[in-house]
Parts: C-alpha cells; structure tokens; sequence
C-alpha cells in the first residue's frame, strides 16, 4: 500500500510581530516615511528614545536645545518639504513647551505631529511629578490629539494622526503615551488611514459654482486676485499660474503665499496687508472683482472689514468652510482643493489682458518706488538699512534661496524684498507671529532640504528667544546662513511707539551681547558689518561658505517699514510714510 505524501499550502503564515509599545511608535514613524524628528528627552518618555537608540541607522532624531525649538524644527522641515514634520517630548514641562509651536502650526496650517510621554495610566488625575493635562491643555491648538493608554491603540492612532495632520487643510496633531502604554507589548500590525467616517478631509468641487464664478470672471473689467499659503498647500503652483496667466489678472499675496509665484512674474502684483504694497492694496477697494485663492482674510490683509472691498464681487476657493463667509461675506463660493478646482475652472475662463487695469498697478508701484522702495534699497543716507542687505542677499543667491524670516520689521522687509524663483522658498510665522521661530525653523528647513542655500533673517530681539538653538547646529553641522539685522531695538514695537504713542519707548531698547563672540563659541563663523562698502563682499562670503556662518549687520536704529496701514484703518488709507 503505497501512502499519499501529505501537501503542505502554499499560503505562509504571516508572523505577527510581538514588540513593546515604545517600539511600535518607532516602526509607526517609520511606515509613515519619519525619518528625520526633532526632539528632547525626558523620564516619561524614555522608553520611546531607548528604542529611537536601537534604531539609530533608520531615524535620524534631532536634539534640539528646547522643546518650543523641536517644533519650529519640524515646522521649518514640514514648510520646505511639503512632508509632515515629528517632534517628541517627555511630560510636564516638556509637553507644555511644545505648545506655543503647535499654536503657530494650527494657525498657519502647517502639518506635524508631536509625540508626549506621559505618567502612567494608574497615576492620572494624581498630579504626579512632571504630569500635566497636556491634551486638555492642546485641545484649542491642534487639529487633533489623543491619549494612548494601551499599548495595543498605537498603530491606530499614529494612522490616523499622520492621515489628519496632512489631508485637507493640514495643521498639527498631539499624541499623548502613558509610560504603562510604552512598556507593554502587544501584536503589531499597521495600516495606514486612508479615510476616517466622521473626518471629511476635502469637499467635492460644485461645478455649477465653478461656472458662476467663471461667468464672473468673464464679465469683470477690474479683477484682482490675492492667494495665499492655500496654493502652496495644494502643491497647485502649475495650475494657479495657468489660471491667471490666461485670465490676464494681477495677483497679490499674503505673507504666507509668498514664493507660490515667481516673484518677477508679469501679474505678480506684490503683497497685500499691514505692510504691503501700495497698489494691491489700495486698488483692493477699486476692484469689480476680488478672487481669493487659499487664504482666510486674516484681519492684517483687510484693515478694517466694514470698508474692505465693498465694490467688489467676491470668489473665494477654500479647503476650509469653516473659513467661508467667517470674515467677508461671499458671492460665489468653491470648496474643495484648489489643486482640483482650478483645473475645474480654466476651460471656462475666457482668454484676456486686462491691459488698462494694470497700469494702474504700474503707476502706483512707480510711487512707491519713488517714495518707499528708492531709499530702502538704495539709501542717501550713511546708515545702513533692512532692505539694502535684502538686496545684497538676492544678488547672491538668485532667488533661489530658502529664505526664513523671524517676526518683526526684518520678517516685513524680507517680506518685500526678498526674491523667489521657486515655490516652497519662503517660510515665516504669520498667524502667530512668534519671535523666536526663525533659527530651528531655519535648521529644520535646512536639514529637508539640503541641497538648497537656507538664509535665516532676523532681529537681535527674536533671535535671543531661540539663540540656544546654535547648539543644534553645533551637533548637526547644519549649514544655515544667519543673519542679524540689529537695530538695538525690538523694531516693530518701537515704530508703533514712534507713530502713535509720541515716541515713548517703553522697553524696547536692547542692550546686546557679543553676538560675534557667542557664535564663535558655538563654533560658527562670524563677522560684523558696519559700513556699506563691507556688506556685498560680506553677503558674497557667507554665501559661498560650504558651513554654518553668521552675520550681524548693523543697521540704522530708527529705519521704519513703509507703507502701513494703521490698526483699525481701511486698506485704502495705507501711509507711505
């Protein structure tokens, strides 16, 4: 008798993999493409680092010199990569210094999400040492967060927190892990979020509003656009420019739209708001039509609403409805992405000029030239001023820098006079306005993109709040071009003070440290400039450096930004000096 041979299936068995939650939230970074986080170790969080140890030849972790840094880190990555930038944080303290970065990112819609240790499940509710309610605390600046406290929940959670932070209109995310949660071991599994029931991430394009706003657009004699942050979100650079190049429209930016078109582009019409350009702003109340593409109508770009383009047809495309109608009430409304819509729209948009419509554009730029713009970048007087060393930096890098800017009147002159051949290329806190933001920011954009130069600019007051953050740079060799516009003044507080409060200057007088001798410190080459026949062989220099160098140019203490529309005021009585 001759026995059959048992077949064994052809189907192998997938092996679950039985691993620690610290290790999970490693692997979860790893499926989601992190590979580059910013962070600060602490006891919460420990036990997540010692397998990020384990790990080293997969994840490159950044350490930071304080929490608030690892966040504009990983804004500074996210702004330049269009990626979703990590940064990671034990509890208490720890936690609670991740906050101000997760605010600046909700308010700018900037993807990233942040990991926190957190005392053990059984200790909640107990104020143990270093607990904080850290998703209590975030719930009004993220996106989302949630509070693991198994381990089994983490492939889930970190699916969906990636999903959430990039999808529709992006913005921050929090992960909070109880220590018990990092310990504990559990199958893993992961699959990525693709959708989440009750999240809808983007509307579906109306295309009967699409024609109503094509049929608009058709009609109008003086159309204008003003786009922001929303195009360069929706990685929709190609088709905007399409759009407005058939239509024939003049388009005007908000500080967060800036670089989404090529600043020497015939219908780029400049920047609209406090500190913009006169023309867009002023002919913002002399439009037929006002389109905004990807921006919110922050109160900066429309003064006072109760006079902000009254005349005016209004067309808004938005990711966002939230964001329809809050502040200016719309004509015509697409929702959805703008990528999708403008694709939607541009069969339906006639061919046209605008020829007469935008020599008015011309002619008011010619007075600002003439009444602005002539002494900022060619001054007559000895001082040096922001916008000369703007112009020295462009001359060196063609346009074809990462410029990241702090906030104050350094962050409005990069603002205006810096160019951009390129998207991506311009990276600054605007909602928030967060003095400090620029150096990590600076490091994080710079380790994204590594190929491309990355100048910082900013002023001796915000660079003190981040100026720890050189030691980052000390550690990475990060090659970040820095440069300091010191007026010995906090600018922008002191110009208000100058204009509207008689000249009280309440606090705002700096006395600085060697900002030369610190940098050396640190490792850094520096130099000082002082005169005007030093600064383009001193910007030529630091450009060419293959490291790290440092710039500090002395400017005139009492250089003001024009033009500026006063608090309050409409955006018809902006005042060039």
């Amino acid at each position: 008798m001759t026995t059959k041979p048992q077949t064994q299936s052809l189907a192998k068995t997938k092996q679950k993999l039985h691993i620690s939650g610290a290790e999970a939230v490693v692997k979860c970074l790893l499926e989601e493409g992190a590979d580059l986080i910013y962070g600060y170790p602490g006891g919460a969080i420990m036990p997540v680092y010692d397998e990020l140890y384990k790990y080293q030849d997969k994840i490159n972790h950044v350490l930071t010199r304080h929490e608030q840094g690892a966040t504009h880190a990983a804004q500074g990555f996210a702004r330049a990569t269009g990626k979703v930038g990590v940064a990671i944080a034990t509890s208490g303290p720890g936690a609670t210094n991740l906050i101000t970065g997760i605010a600046d990112a909700q308010i700018d819609s900037t993807p990233m999400v942040c990991i926190t240790g957190q005392v053990a499940e059984h200790l909640l509710g107990s104020d143990a040492f270093q607990e904080t309610d850290i998703v209590g605390i975030s719930t009004p600046v993220t996106k989302w967060n949630y509070q693991i406290t198994k381990a089994s929940e983490i492939p889930e959670v970190f699916a969906k927190a990636f999903y959430i932070a990039k999808s529709g209109r992006p913005g921050p995310v929090l992960i909070d892990i109880t220590k018990n949660a990092q310990f504990e071991t559990f199958d893993f599994e992961y699959k990525k979020c693709t959708s989440i029931r009750s999240y809808k991430a983007k509307p579906e394009v109306n295309l009967d509003e699409v024609k109503v706003a094509a049929q608009l657009i058709n009609a109008a004699k003086k159309p204008m656009i003003v786009f922001g942050q929303g195009v360069i979100l929706g990685e929709a650079e190609e088709e905007f420019k399409a759009f407005i190049e058939k239509a024939g429209i003049p388009s005007a930016w908000t500080i967060l739209g800036l670089s989404a078109l090529p600043t020497d582009h015939e219908l780029n019409a400049g920047m609209v708001g406090m500190h913009g350009n006169y023309a867009p702003n002023k002919l913002t109340n002399e439009c037929d039509l006002l389109i905004a593409v990807g921006m919110r109508f922050d109160d900066r770009v429309t003064g006072n609403l109760n006079t902000y383009a009254k005349q005016a047809k209004i067309i808004h495309f938005e990711i966002d409805p939230a964001e329809v109608d809050k502040n200016v009430k719309t004509d015509v409304a697409i929702l959805g992405d703008v990528k999708e819509s403008l694709v939607e729209i541009l069969p339906f948009v006639n061919e046209n000029s605008h020829t007469s419509w935008l020599e008015e554009f011309n002619k008011l730029e010619s007075i600002e030239f003439d009444k602005v713009k002539k002494e900022d970048l060619f001054p007559s007087k000895e001082g040096l001023t922001m916008g000369e060393v703007l112009k020295e930096i462009n001359k060196a890098s063609g346009g074809d820098a990462v410029i990241v800017s702090d906030v104050g009147q350094h962050q409005m002159f990069a603002c205006r006079y810096a160019k951009f051949n390129q998207t991506k290329s311009n990276i600054t806190s605007g909602g928030l306005g967060t003095m400090g933001f620029a150096l990590p920011a600076a490091i994080g954009a710079k380790m994204g993109v590594p190929n491309r130069e990355v100048v910082m600019i900013a002023g001796d007051g915000g660079y003190q709040m981040t100026i720890q953050e050189l030691g980052t740079i000390l550690q990475t060799k990060a090659a970040v071009k820095i440069v300091v516009l010191n007026n010995e003044y906090l600018g922008m507080v002191r110009q208000w003070q100058q204009l509207f409060f008689d000249k009280r200057y309440a606090s705002t007088e700096m006395t600085n440290p060697d900002f030369i001798t610190i940098a050396k410190g640190y490792s850094i080459e520096a130099k000082r400039v002082t005169k005007r026949e030093d600064l383009e062989s001193s910007v030529q220099e630091m450009m060419e450096s293959k490291d790290a160098y440092f710039l500090e140019v002395c400017v005139e203490k009492e250089n003001n930004v024009f033009p500026m529309i006063p608090t309050g005021a409409s955006v018809s009585d902006i005042r060039l000096e």
